[in-house]
């Protein structure tokens, strides 16, 4: 160390992500170059540093601190305090230490960073196609933490000891592999196994792994966070087979591709999508689908837009590269059950689906699915947020009660919340069986250990019959339970995303939730705040044939509206446009909507967005959440005047009620007039948007409110989001959407758990 001037002292504390991103490298370097002494180490609580020599040296090093910190990590906070010198010699980097109660924040798992690429790519380099490369800067993080602090041992790592050059590589302080956790090297860490049952004899896994995937083979590929599912995205017959073998005839799949260069030769891309799509993340975007692309139109069935990625470890990186095509890469698991982790879960559950399996013996510790966004109008939507995202913690306007909210039963998140963080799970899926469930469940023990957090509230869906539900209620007493109108933690999660505390008019439009009057709403307009709403306007009821079964048959749903709304005339100007309808099955329809049986009532958005596409084309049975909705949005075009239909507002028991017999009637007017389905469906979203603006108005008038929060899987559909977000800016609003969490269900834990902090510390 510099021996010049009088010597100081500081001891610092660090939090934030401050741990596999190579931040105690960072500050031994740091050190070094400023001539100081001292040590710095890991705690359970975040990185404790002291550090030795004369005052301006430390100035300086503190401040360097702050503004040099690597890419990766999140400082959240640094405190330092004065101390008398204790003669340190040099600088070192000191055991970690695990503290009782204290947690620290997780970094999530980091793309292939472009140095450990640049070695990937050497043939001259001693880790060319080692498909496990990692650094400081990038790799596995979340999926492979047991516990904290961040230390080898105390990774699924433990299982591979590092060879003499990654020994040496790891000791080095000038090395950007110095105390990377993952390190690792085809002499000394994981390895890869191609398989179709029982092992294969090939020379290079990645090469056959090529050949097999060029003849039009389904490969099941180990990757970060579990499995995906790949084929040649360019080979109709291939996709076909994969998705006949999936049990999934529509649901849109996403795409690996090379590079950037190449998604372009198949999608429009903007700045900021091509930002997105190439940050550490690596998240698939959503992006408009060339008309000249080489890849299926089986990928994504009638959607003007692909999901699109670039490779994100190493092994993705070489097989892309190789391979020459873009690939499939869809996750690894039957209809809606969870993604795989473990080789012989893989072996057993995709058996099958896939011709082979390109395995790996590094263990995964936490499921994770790709991140999922889209773009509106230049701003970034999460659509499902997952890796490269979760665990990091929305941050917290004030300090939180430990709470933990259970979240809803269609894509599913939890949320947990200790100090000023909150931390949502990742995407967890569709809470329908015992193996989501059991996923759900031992994810939140992890989180639980991780943040060493013991829940105090219990905060879930008031939907009695949800399995997200039942766990939350089988943690009840001494644990106090609060239940969460579905709506209104829509809302505060886009308050919550906003840094908004303030009551606002939140419009909630989706698919189904439980309402307090025991309907199923979905088409809402709320005055909400962190503690309370009032729904103060809704779309007209209308009953829902056959419970869930109007829900995966929408020309239910379109009976369900017509004759409910406009009788036998109704129904008998819409049946023409409805395909083959079953007769006895029909008249069965019409006696539960007379008699009330089996026929719930629901406003929902969703499901009218459901019954307008059942008249205009969509008539088989939707096999994915929103198919018929998001069919809708795919068909709208033509020239748009802004035109609209008729629709009053009416007011019931002191509540506005949109009332849609006007709008049902215009519709199969342009139907019968033989309008384009094209032009009927713009059309149609310009209705609803303007029906959110016309209540948001009148609310406005009677509260003085001028700030709306639109939430709601309704406004994943980019056409209503931004039609609505013009008129409302357009008529004087603030308008919140999304930022950091996803507008449909996998938001709604976090609002859920902002309501039970506020309800409960109301109450105490």
């Amino acid at each position: 160390m510099n021996p010049e001037g009088p010597l100081s002292l500081k001891k610092i504390h660090v939090t934030g992500v401050v741990q596999g991103v190579g931040f105690r490298p960072f500050v031994h370097q740091l050190a070094h170059s400023h001539g100081l002494g001292g040590w710095v180490c890991n705690t359970s609580s975040g990185v404790d540093i002291e550090v030795e020599g004369p005052s301006q040296a430390l100035v300086q090093f503190l401040a360097d601190l702050k503004a040099e910190a690597p890419p990766l990590a999140r400082i959240e906070s640094l405190t330092a305090s004065d101390h008398s010198p204790n003669g340190y010699q040099q600088f070192e980097i000191r055991r970690s230490v695990a503290q009782e109660g204290k947690y620290q924040l997780i970094s999530p798992d980091i793309a292939t960073c472009k140095d450990c690429l640049a070695e990937l790519l050497d043939p001259q380099d001693r880790r060319y196609r080692y498909p496990f490369t990692n650094c400081t800067n990038c790799g596995p993080r979340f999926t492979i933490i047991q516990d904290i602090p961040y230390d080898r041992p105390q990774t699924t790592m433990r299982d591979f000891v590092m060879c003499p050059d990654c020994q040496a590589e790891y000791d080095n302080p000038l090395d950007r592999r110095f105390h990377a956790q993952p390190n690792a090297c085809p002499v000394c860490g994981p390895q890869l196994t191609l398989t179709d049952g029982a092992k294969m004899a090939v020379e290079d896994e990645i090469s056959a792994a090529v050949q097999l995937l060029s003849e039009g083979k389904i490969l099941a590929i180990k990757g970060l966070g579990g499995f995906h599912l790949a084929c040649d995205a360019t080979n109709e017959e291939a996709v076909r087979r994969l998705r006949q073998r999936k049990r999934r005839p529509a649901k849109p799949m996403a795409v690996m591709m090379a590079t950037m260069e190449e998604i372009k030769s198949h999608c429009l891309v903007s700045r900021e999508e091509q930002e997105l799509l190439s940050s550490p993340q690596c998240p698939v975007a959503l992006l408009p689908w060339k008309d000249d692309s080489t890849v299926s139109r089986l990928v994504a069935p009638g959607n003007r837009y692909l999901g699109a990625m670039l490779p994100y470890t190493p092994l993705h990186h070489v097989l892309l590269r190789e391979m020459g095509t873009p690939l499939v890469m869809t996750s690894g698991n039957i209809s809606e059950e969870p993604i795989a982790t473990k080789n012989d879960e893989a072996l057993a559950r995709l058996r099958d689906i896939a011709d082979c399996f390109l395995l790996h013996n590094r263990r995964i510790y936490a499921r994770y699915d790709d991140s999922v966004w889209m773009f509106v109008e230049g701003k970034a939507q999460p659509l499902r947020r997952s890796r490269g995202y979760a665990p990091f913690p929305v941050r917290l306007p004030f300090k939180a009660q430990r709470i933990l909210a259970c979240g809803t039963e269609l894509k599913n998140t939890f949320c947990i919340t200790r100090d000023e963080y909150a931390f949502l799970s990742q995407h967890i899926g569709d809470m329908e069986n015992l193996e989501t469930l059991e996923h759900f469940e031992t994810t939140i023990e992890l989180y639980r250990r991780l943040f060493r957090l013991e829940p105090e509230i219990i905060a879930h869906d008031m939907h009695p019959d949800y399995l997200a539900t039942r766990y939350a209620l089988s943690l009840g007493p001494p644990r106090r339970l609060v239940s969460v109108q579905h709506h209104h933690a829509h809302i505060v999660s886009c308050m919550v995303d906003n840094g908004v505390d303030a009551e606002v008019i939140g419009v909630a439009l989706d698919g189904t939730g439980y309402g307090t009057d025991g309907h199923i709403w979905g088409g809402e307009f709320l005055v909400a705040d962190y503690q309370s709403f009032r729904r103060v306007g809704h779309f007209d009821y209308v009953p829902l044939p056959g419970g869930e079964a109007a829900i995966h048959k929408p020309y239910r749903m379109a009976i369900g509206h017509v004759y409910s709304l406009l009788g036998e005339e109704g129904l008998s100007a819409a049946l023409p446009f409805l395909g083959e309808m079953d007769e006895l099955e029909l008249d069965v329809i019409k006696q539960q909507i007379e008699k009330g049986i089996n026929t719930p009532l629901t406003s929902s958005c969703g499901r009218f967005f459901d019954a307008v596409s059942a008249l205009l084309g969509f008539h088989g049975p939707a096999t994915y959440e929103a198919q018929a909705a998001i069919q809708l949005e795919m068909i709208a075009a033509g020239d748009d005047e802004g035109a609209s239909y008729p629709f009053s507002l009416v007011e019931r028991d002191g509540i506005k009620v949109v009332q849609l017999s006007e709008i049902w009637r215009g519709l199969l007017d342009d139907l019968r007039a033989q309008l384009s389905p094209a032009a009927i469906a713009l059309k149609f979203h310009n209705t609803i948007a303007q029906i959110t603006v016309d209540m948001c108005r009148l609310i406005a008038a009677d509260t003085g409110l001028d700030r709306v929060a639109l939430s709601g899987g309704c406004f994943q559909n980019r056409l209503l989001l931004t039609k609505s977000f013009d008129v409302l800016h357009q008529a004087g609003f603030e308008v919140l959407t999304h930022n950091q969490v996803p507008c449909n269900d996998g938001g709604v834990s976090l609002g859920q758990a902002i309501i039970a902090n506020s309800t409960t510390q109301t109450v105490d």
